[in-house]
């Protein structure tokens, strides 16, 4: 069972930027989807951004265009870039991983996921 561990969230205000890691503890070479989730309180997780290994993205309408995700495979590691930060991106954010990139994206429903960490948008 694989482990993700994310770090990097915090108090910003709004327009602000941030800057989500995740390290994993087995090789994410093996997984051809790498992204990420978030929930908001009172609101369902929601998938916002994904990478294959090839490099190509996909990403949530909501936040196309302010956020980029990122993996480094020789150090195992995932990234999410949040620009111009709104407060509706308060949320807490798992990083995420699986197989079957196109069926995660669809469904929602990645094979691993962390235990998030914290992100506010507030001034």
């Amino acid at each position: 069972q694989v482990q993700l561990v994310e770090s990097g969230g915090g108090l910003v205000q709004p327009g602000g930027s941030l800057i989500l890691s995740c390290v994993a503890s087995e090789s994410t070479s093996s997984f051809n989807f790498m992204g990420w989730l978030r929930q908001g309180s009172g609101n369902e997780r929601e998938l916002i951004a994904g990478i294959t290994q090839a490099g190509a993205t996909n990403y949530e309408n909501s936040v196309k265009g302010r956020f980029t995700c990122s993996r480094d495979d020789v150090r195992n590691l995932a990234y999410l870039q949040m620009n111009s930060l709104l407060p509706e991106d308060t949320a807490v954010y798992y990083c995420a991983a699986g197989l079957n990139f196109h069926n995660i994206i669809e469904f929602h429903a990645p094979d691993y996921w962390g235990q998030g960490t914290q992100v506010t948008v507030s001034s």
